[in-house]
């Protein structure tokens, strides 16, 4: 299979190590309960030309989210591909998150974004809470934007809260988390033609292969829902993503950039050059 020969920009890398900050969802997951660092992430995408990687937070227990962000900033001066780090934040808490993105702000320049994770929330209209909202509309005075961690049900809200937030810039992580493995391409096909006709949202190519059969699935389950999304939102709002390692329980990393490349061989080479770098550069304010 061919793999793209040009360097690329993951705007969606894990690190973690589970005997350091505590957390709860990777308890009984015998493939991701242990450490994965940089290290390792070299061995899994060897082959390709990483030029740069943003980290995202592994929800791990608040208490240690701040301490989850200072720990990046350090692998960050290790690494000088790691340009960009979006950490939690308790974006419900509204005007009183502004000391904690106070405090995450002078860490480091290169903190971006937050994402405050609202897929394990039971109610499908949590982040339309006024303090969310409000919390949310407050991270475009910090010069934050906003990784959306939802599933497909959480669509509907999710466009309301970006509708409410029009100085705040967003990203949604793994095309909404659409059902894949059941081939339903609708309601999330309406939710992400709504959430598109927003001008401050982007959408992150990645996490999807999770999303498909893990034992099964084939690039062409991918493609209904990859089409739309590049459709959607258009060749100046989509950026790769590769979830590793937490889409090793579906695919390694190898596997899944085979598939998306083959799948957008259709885009101009333009095109490509913006999904698997230059728009994820812009969109994350990396140098």
């Amino acid at each position: 299979m061919p793999m793209p020969d040009f360097p690329i920009i993951d705007t969606h890398l894990h690190l973690w190590d589970p005997l350091r900050f505590r957390m709860p969802w990777l308890d009984g997951n015998t493939l991701l309960n242990k450490a994965y660092d940089l290290a390792a992430y070299d061995e899994h995408t060897s082959g390709l030309s990483i030029a740069s990687m943003v980290y995202l937070q592994v929800d791990v227990a608040p208490p240690y989210a701040l301490l989850e962000a200072a720990w990046v900033v350090d692998l960050a001066k290790k690494d000088q591909r790691l340009q960009g780090i979006v950490p939690w934040a308790p974006l419900e808490y509204g005007e009183h998150v502004r000391a904690f993105l106070e405090a995450l702000t002078a860490l480091d320049p290169r903190i971006k974004g937050v994402r405050r994770i609202v897929q394990s929330e039971p109610e499908l209209d949590f982040c339309l809470q006024p303090g969310f909202v409000r919390g949310t509309q407050i991270l475009s005075e910090y010069g934050l934007s906003c990784d959306l961690g939802i599933h497909q049900g959480q669509l509907p809200a999710t466009v309301e809260l970006v509708r409410r937030c029009p100085e705040t810039s967003f990203v949604l992580d793994h095309l909404g988390k659409p059902n894949i493995k059941d081939r339903a391409l609708d309601p999330w096909r309406q939710g992400i033609s709504e959430l598109a006709a927003l001008p401050n949202v982007c959408c992150k190519v990645s996490g999807i292969v999770t999303e498909a059969d893990h034992q099964h699935w084939a690039a062409s389950d991918l493609q209904p829902f990859l089409d739309h999304a590049l459709a959607a939102f258009g060749e100046d709002r989509v950026l790769f993503g590769g979830d590793w390692p937490v889409a090793l329980s579906a695919s390694p990393y190898s596997r899944w950039v085979e598939a998306l490349y083959s799948l957008t061989q259709h885009l101009t080479p333009q095109a490509q050059r913006k999904l698997w770098y230059e728009n994820g550069r812009r969109v994350y304010r990396l140098p």
